[in-house]
């Protein structure tokens, strides 16, 4: 059973594994590929190593660098009916938590892309299986194995402290203070803290620039979203019609007697949604690998009622009919609000068709950002443009005189564009671009000394203040990108007026 839904969730992501195009992001961890290290200003260095893997061995197609998500989501699935069998589901059970994950909306969207959200989900599950295990009675040094998984998720990415923070409640909450006095648990968290302390130490010897950009994605950046709004993403990350299954697994995990011993578990979700709303701007998509639980114990919980109606006697076995009933209606739901809601999450269809078919909906494009919006929700507009983007200015680029082309460098407003630059430009005789952008801006000027600067976005009175010299080479038009990536002006400057390059580059930083 677990293969079954392993093997159908790449099977559906690899067919539709193209999408738009590259997204903002994995242009940035791309180029994250190619400055390893023990972290980056907004995240530690797993996700950059995996990028370099990929690289080495398959290339830097959209198919390449999407391939080790879609296996993640494999992953995640068959830990989930996994899961199933801890808590003590049967076959249906198991089908149901299969299904329930093969068509989230959330678990799609978040596996259709190379970023460390992929990975983080099947980090969340790993460690969920770990510790059910231990808490119906397994050996106690698996929690060495959860330190191993915790440490390396956490290398990937911090919010598995949510994770440990929502397991340390709940087994505070269930009252299983026999796991505190095990001294393997105090050794598992160790080795986490031991292998996450590289990129702390890397932290701390740069500043602490993730501090730095979380106060300013606060301040200028994330919305500030209302608990009924939070909720509301809820229900779409998790498939409306879906809301039956992990609401009743939330509910059995807390309060079913069966489920007393991996109560802790249970937990977790609350714990973890009420951190959430009290940081005020964390976003609803946080909360994604939460829901790989709740969807194992919900198989449970309607499996366990439907048996429990099988076994009424009535006339007419009144009892079977009521429990098929129950079972064909969940499932039923599960696949229709899977395939209605899976064009949001995953593109799947002709980018006109989603447009009639988000619209049919009543549905608006929506961010958790202050950004203005287009027709298109931010996934999808941040996947438009980029390689013409390198098209433009590579045409910039090719009109300057040969003298001047040997010393020009490519300036980018923001990692998106300078990531494709990078992906782009080389095929295109373009030099690496550079930014003041998160850790784009550690990487600095490079070899660039500000004579000639290919500068794309900003506008002609701030160059001027800058430079002797600036014309504009071209415009760059992108209909469906970010409006505030639509229309860029290509400028190219000469001759800064004060300075080097290097000696401003600490006025272009920005982390947000």
């Amino acid at each position: 059973m677990a293969w079954t839904f392993a093997g159908l969730t790449p099977l559906f992501q690899l067919v539709t594994i193209q999408g738009y195009g590259y997204f903002r992001d994995e242009l940035y961890y791309l180029a994250n590929a190619e400055h390893l290290g023990f972290g980056y200003v907004e995240h530690p260095p797993f996700i950059g190593v995996v990028a370099a893997l990929v690289r080495a061995t398959f290339g830097d197609s959209r198919f390449a660098i999407r391939l080790l998500p879609a296996i993640a989501a494999a992953a995640t699935v068959w830990i989930g009916v996994l899961l199933v069998r801890e808590f003590g589901g049967g076959r249906f059970a198991r089908a149901l938590a299969g299904l329930s994950l093969l068509t989230m909306p959330g678990l799609i969207g978040t596996c259709s892309i190379l970023s460390m959200n992929a990975f983080d989900v099947f980090c969340w599950a790993a460690c969920a299986l770990v510790v059910t295990r231990i808490l119906r009675g397994g050996d106690q040094r698996l929690w060495i194995l959860f330190g191993l998984l915790a440490g390396l998720g956490l290398e990937n990415k911090i919010s598995v402290l949510f994770l440990g923070v929502g397991i340390v409640a709940g087994l505070v909450l269930s009252r299983r203070w026999d796991v505190f006095r095990s001294g393997w648990l105090w050794a598992g968290g160790a080795l986490a803290g031991l292998i996450f302390a590289p990129y702390v130490v890397w932290q701390a010897a740069h500043g602490w620039p993730l501090l730095e950009f979380m106060a300013n994605a606060r301040r200028l950046k994330n919305v500030d979203l209302s608990f009924m709004a939070f909720m509301r993403e809820q229900l779409l990350i998790a498939n409306p019609l879906a809301l039956p299954v992990w609401a009743s697994g939330l509910g059995y995990l807390l309060f079913a007697r069966t489920a007393r011993p991996f109560r802790a578990i249970g937990w977790i979700y609350p714990v973890v949604l009420a951190a959430m709303l009290a940081a005020g701007d964390a976003k609803p998509y946080y909360l994604i690998p939460a829901y790989t639980v709740l969807f194992a114990a919900g198989g449970v919980a309607i499996e366990r009622f439907s048996r429990r109606a099988e076994a009424l006697r009535r006339p007419m076995n009144l009892g079977s009919i009521v429990a098929g009933s129950v079972r064909a209606i969940v499932v039923v739901l599960v696949v229709v609000g899977g395939v209605l809601t899976a064009p949001l999450a995953k593109p799947v269809l002709p980018l006109e068709t989603f447009v009639r078919y988000s619209r049919a909906l009543g549905l608006s494009a929506s961010s958790g950002e202050r950004q203005r919006l287009g027709r298109l929700p931010q996934m999808y507009a941040d996947m438009q443009g980029w390689p013409e983007l390198a098209e433009t200015v590579a045409n910039v680029y090719w009109t300057l005189p040969a003298s001047e082309r040997a010393e020009a460098c490519v300036f980018a407003q923001n990692y998106g564009q300078a990531g494709a630059i990078d992906l782009f430009g080389p095929r295109l005789g373009l030099p690496k671009a550079i930014s003041g952008h998160n850790s784009y801006d550690f990487w600095g000027p490079r070899n660039c000394s500000g004579d000639v600067l290919i500068v794309i976005g900003d506008n002609r009175k701030h160059l001027e203040e800058l430079f002797e010299h600036v014309e504009l080479g071209a415009t760059y038009h992108c209909a469906d990108c970010m409006p505030y990536e639509a229309t860029k002006g290509i400028w190219v400057a000469r001759k800064l007026r004060r300075g080097t390059l290097q000696t401003l580059w600490p006025e272009v930083k920005r982390f947000i």
